[in-house]
Protein backbone atom coordinates (compact mmCIF):
# COMPACT_ATOMS: atom_id res chain seq x y z
CA UNK A 1 0.00 0.00 0.00
CA UNK A 2 1.34 3.59 -0.53
CA UNK A 3 2.35 6.04 1.83
CA UNK A 4 0.21 8.84 1.72
CA UNK A 5 0.70 12.32 3.27
CA UNK A 6 -2.44 12.62 6.35
CA UNK A 7 -1.65 16.08 5.78
CA UNK A 8 -2.15 16.67 1.96
CA UNK A 9 -5.31 14.17 1.30
CA UNK A 10 -7.70 16.25 -1.06
CA UNK A 11 -10.86 16.93 0.69
CA UNK A 12 -13.04 16.45 -2.29
CA UNK A 13 -12.39 13.75 -4.97
CA UNK A 14 -14.42 13.49 -7.99
CA UNK A 15 -14.26 10.66 -10.34
CA UNK A 16 -15.90 10.31 -13.75
CA UNK A 17 -16.53 6.49 -14.08
CA UNK A 18 -15.82 5.54 -17.56
CA UNK A 19 -15.21 2.27 -19.77
CA UNK A 20 -18.09 -0.32 -18.56
CA UNK A 21 -18.65 -0.62 -21.91
CA UNK A 22 -15.98 -1.28 -23.33
CA UNK A 23 -14.60 -3.66 -20.62
CA UNK A 24 -17.17 -5.81 -21.80
CA UNK A 25 -17.22 -5.47 -25.15
CA UNK A 26 -13.49 -6.79 -25.10
CA UNK A 27 -14.83 -9.62 -23.08
CA UNK A 28 -17.84 -10.11 -26.01
CA UNK A 29 -20.33 -9.62 -23.46
CA UNK A 30 -23.21 -7.61 -23.53
CA UNK A 31 -22.75 -3.47 -21.90
CA UNK A 32 -24.98 -4.64 -19.26
CA UNK A 33 -22.22 -6.62 -17.62
CA UNK A 34 -19.66 -3.49 -17.62
CA UNK A 35 -21.93 -1.78 -15.62
CA UNK A 36 -22.80 -4.37 -13.31
CA UNK A 37 -18.99 -4.75 -12.64
CA UNK A 38 -18.62 -1.00 -12.52
CA UNK A 39 -20.67 -0.57 -9.51
CA UNK A 40 -19.24 -3.42 -7.33
CA UNK A 41 -15.72 -1.14 -8.03
CA UNK A 42 -17.75 1.79 -7.11
CA UNK A 43 -18.59 -0.01 -3.72
CA UNK A 44 -14.89 -0.71 -3.47
CA UNK A 45 -13.73 2.90 -4.42
CA UNK A 46 -16.06 3.80 -1.52
CA UNK A 47 -15.36 1.85 1.34
CA UNK A 48 -11.69 2.95 0.33
CA UNK A 49 -12.17 6.70 0.54
CA UNK A 50 -14.39 6.22 3.62
CA UNK A 51 -11.20 4.47 5.25
CA UNK A 52 -8.70 7.39 4.38
CA UNK A 53 -10.64 8.79 4.82
CA UNK A 54 -11.57 11.33 1.98
CA UNK A 55 -14.13 13.76 2.85
CA UNK A 56 -16.22 14.38 0.31
CA UNK A 57 -16.36 11.49 -3.19
CA UNK A 58 -18.65 12.47 -5.88
CA UNK A 59 -19.07 9.91 -8.75
CA UNK A 60 -20.62 11.19 -12.02
CA UNK A 61 -22.99 7.74 -12.34
CA UNK A 62 -25.65 9.18 -15.32
CA UNK A 63 -25.42 12.16 -17.46
CA UNK A 64 -28.27 13.87 -18.63
CA UNK A 65 -26.44 12.61 -21.88
CA UNK A 66 -26.85 9.15 -20.87
CA UNK A 67 -30.73 9.14 -21.06
CA UNK A 68 -30.25 9.16 -25.30
CA UNK A 69 -28.85 5.43 -24.44
CA UNK A 70 -31.05 2.41 -25.83
CA UNK A 71 -34.35 2.02 -23.69
CA UNK A 72 -33.28 -1.33 -22.66
CA UNK A 73 -29.94 0.03 -21.74
CA UNK A 74 -31.05 2.65 -19.69
CA UNK A 75 -33.96 0.74 -18.32
CA UNK A 76 -30.86 -1.44 -17.10
CA UNK A 77 -28.79 1.23 -15.31
CA UNK A 78 -32.24 2.13 -13.90
CA UNK A 79 -32.41 -1.39 -12.29
CA UNK A 80 -28.79 -1.33 -10.99
CA UNK A 81 -29.69 1.67 -9.21
CA UNK A 82 -32.46 0.85 -7.64
CA UNK A 83 -30.68 -2.31 -6.06
CA UNK A 84 -27.68 0.27 -4.82
CA UNK A 85 -29.76 2.06 -3.21
CA UNK A 86 -31.70 -0.40 -1.72
CA UNK A 87 -28.73 -2.14 -0.55
CA UNK A 88 -25.70 0.46 0.19
CA UNK A 89 -28.49 2.29 2.69
CA UNK A 90 -27.21 0.00 5.49
CA UNK A 91 -23.52 0.02 4.75
CA UNK A 92 -23.62 3.42 4.54
CA UNK A 93 -25.40 4.05 8.06
CA UNK A 94 -23.16 1.51 9.38
CA UNK A 95 -20.02 3.52 7.97
CA UNK A 96 -21.36 7.03 8.57
CA UNK A 97 -21.72 8.49 5.37
CA UNK A 98 -23.79 10.89 3.98
CA UNK A 99 -25.72 10.48 0.87
CA UNK A 100 -26.27 13.48 -1.49
CA UNK A 101 -27.61 13.72 -4.89
CA UNK A 102 -26.98 16.38 -7.64
CA UNK A 103 -29.12 16.20 -10.86
CA UNK A 104 -32.32 16.51 -12.20
CA UNK A 105 -33.74 14.00 -9.90
CA UNK A 106 -37.20 14.44 -11.15
CA UNK A 107 -36.65 12.64 -14.67
CA UNK A 108 -35.99 9.54 -12.92
CA UNK A 109 -39.37 7.56 -12.15
CA UNK A 110 -40.65 8.06 -8.99
CA UNK A 111 -39.71 5.43 -7.17
CA UNK A 112 -36.33 6.09 -7.28
CA UNK A 113 -36.83 9.62 -6.31
CA UNK A 114 -38.48 7.84 -3.16
CA UNK A 115 -35.16 5.68 -2.92
CA UNK A 116 -33.25 8.98 -3.13
CA UNK A 117 -34.95 10.64 -0.56
CA UNK A 118 -35.14 8.09 2.02
CA UNK A 119 -31.64 7.68 1.41
CA UNK A 120 -30.44 11.17 2.22
CA UNK A 121 -32.63 11.84 4.82
CA UNK A 122 -31.51 8.58 6.96
CA UNK A 123 -27.87 9.25 6.34
CA UNK A 124 -28.22 13.21 6.90
CA UNK A 125 -26.00 12.74 10.59
CA UNK A 126 -23.06 10.73 8.94
CA UNK A 127 -19.79 12.52 9.67
CA UNK A 128 -17.57 10.10 8.20
CA UNK A 129 -17.80 11.06 4.47
CA UNK A 130 -20.11 12.18 2.41
CA UNK A 131 -20.53 10.45 -0.91
CA UNK A 132 -22.54 12.40 -3.67
CA UNK A 133 -23.72 10.71 -6.88
CA UNK A 134 -24.49 13.19 -9.74
CA UNK A 135 -27.36 11.81 -11.07
CA UNK A 136 -28.83 13.28 -14.30
CA UNK A 137 -25.97 15.65 -14.14
CA UNK A 138 -25.14 18.05 -16.57
CA UNK A 139 -22.23 21.01 -15.98
CA UNK A 140 -23.77 23.36 -18.46
CA UNK A 141 -27.52 22.72 -17.02
CA UNK A 142 -26.40 23.34 -13.82
CA UNK A 143 -24.83 26.83 -14.15
CA UNK A 144 -27.86 27.38 -16.04
CA UNK A 145 -30.20 26.27 -12.98
CA UNK A 146 -27.89 28.70 -10.95
CA UNK A 147 -28.65 31.85 -13.31
CA UNK A 148 -32.08 31.01 -13.68
CA UNK A 149 -32.47 31.28 -10.04
CA UNK A 150 -30.65 34.19 -9.14
CA UNK A 151 -32.43 36.60 -12.01
CA UNK A 152 -35.19 35.22 -9.56
CA UNK A 153 -34.10 36.57 -6.61
CA UNK A 154 -32.90 39.63 -8.65
CA UNK A 155 -36.40 39.87 -9.86
CA UNK A 156 -38.10 39.25 -6.29
CA UNK A 157 -35.64 41.98 -4.82
CA UNK A 158 -34.00 39.53 -2.50
CA UNK A 159 -30.88 39.73 -4.53
CA UNK A 160 -29.07 43.40 -6.36
CA UNK A 161 -27.21 42.51 -9.75
CA UNK A 162 -24.33 43.97 -8.02
CA UNK A 163 -24.20 41.55 -5.77
CA UNK A 164 -23.89 38.30 -8.14
CA UNK A 165 -19.91 37.95 -7.11
CA UNK A 166 -18.64 34.40 -8.09
CA UNK A 167 -19.04 33.48 -4.43
CA UNK A 168 -22.67 34.32 -4.40
CA UNK A 169 -22.71 32.53 -7.83
CA UNK A 170 -21.94 29.27 -6.18
CA UNK A 171 -24.37 29.33 -3.51
CA UNK A 172 -26.82 28.65 -6.46
CA UNK A 173 -24.97 25.35 -7.34
CA UNK A 174 -26.10 22.21 -6.41
CA UNK A 175 -22.61 21.82 -4.34
CA UNK A 176 -22.91 24.85 -2.21
CA UNK A 177 -22.19 23.26 0.90
CA UNK A 178 -19.49 21.40 -0.41
CA UNK A 179 -15.82 22.42 -1.20
CA UNK A 180 -14.63 22.40 -4.70
CA UNK A 181 -12.89 19.43 -6.34
CA UNK A 182 -9.13 19.16 -5.00
CA UNK A 183 -8.86 16.16 -7.66
CA UNK A 184 -10.64 14.68 -10.30
CA UNK A 185 -9.70 11.44 -11.92
CA UNK A 186 -11.08 9.85 -14.97
CA UNK A 187 -11.10 6.53 -16.31
CA UNK A 188 -10.55 4.67 -19.21
CA UNK A 189 -8.30 6.71 -21.45
CA UNK A 190 -10.08 9.74 -22.14
CA UNK A 191 -9.08 12.83 -21.74
CA UNK A 192 -12.04 15.47 -20.78
CA UNK A 193 -14.33 16.43 -18.13
CA UNK A 194 -17.91 15.71 -20.21
CA UNK A 195 -19.72 18.44 -18.50
CA UNK A 196 -19.24 17.38 -15.28
CA UNK A 197 -18.78 20.06 -12.37
CA UNK A 198 -17.59 22.75 -15.00
CA UNK A 199 -18.19 25.75 -12.85
CA UNK A 200 -16.44 23.48 -9.41
CA UNK A 201 -13.33 22.36 -11.78
CA UNK A 202 -11.68 25.81 -11.80
CA UNK A 203 -8.46 25.15 -9.99
CA UNK A 204 -8.73 21.22 -9.81
CA UNK A 205 -6.31 18.77 -10.59
CA UNK A 206 -6.89 16.27 -12.92
CA UNK A 207 -5.72 12.97 -12.98
CA UNK A 208 -6.42 10.22 -16.11
CA UNK A 209 -5.97 7.14 -16.46
CA UNK A 210 -6.17 4.39 -19.41
CA UNK A 211 -7.47 2.00 -16.59
CA UNK A 212 -11.72 0.90 -17.17
CA UNK A 213 -13.27 1.33 -14.34
CA UNK A 214 -14.49 -2.12 -13.63
CA UNK A 215 -10.55 -2.89 -13.44
CA UNK A 216 -10.11 0.20 -11.64
CA UNK A 217 -8.60 -0.93 -7.96
CA UNK A 218 -8.10 0.48 -4.70
CA UNK A 219 -3.92 0.27 -5.73
CA UNK A 220 -5.21 3.02 -8.62
CA UNK A 221 -7.15 4.94 -6.35
CA UNK A 222 -3.95 4.91 -4.05
CA UNK A 223 -1.66 5.97 -6.93
CA UNK A 224 -4.19 8.73 -8.40
CA UNK A 225 -3.94 10.21 -4.73
CA UNK A 226 0.15 9.86 -4.27
CA UNK A 227 0.70 11.87 -7.55
CA UNK A 228 -1.83 14.22 -6.50
CA UNK A 229 0.34 14.49 -3.52
CA UNK A 230 3.19 15.34 -5.66
CA UNK A 231 1.69 18.20 -7.54
CA UNK A 232 1.98 22.21 -6.28
CA UNK A 233 -0.87 23.63 -6.12
CA UNK A 234 -0.80 27.46 -6.51
CA UNK A 235 -4.39 28.68 -7.41
CA UNK A 236 -2.83 31.65 -9.56
CA UNK A 237 0.07 32.64 -7.04
CA UNK A 238 3.58 32.63 -7.34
Amino acid sequence: MLDLDPEKLPQHVAIIMDGNGRWAKRRGLPRFYGHREGVKTAKRIITKACEIPIPVLTLYAFSRENWNRPAREVAALMDLLRAYLREELPVMLEKGIRFRVIGERERFPEDIQALIRDCEEKTASGTRMTLVLALSYGGRAEIARAARLISQAVKAGDLEPEEVTPEVFRNYLYTADLPDPDLLIRTSGEQRISNFLLYQCAYTEFYFTPVLWPDFSEEEFLKALKEYQGRERRFGRV
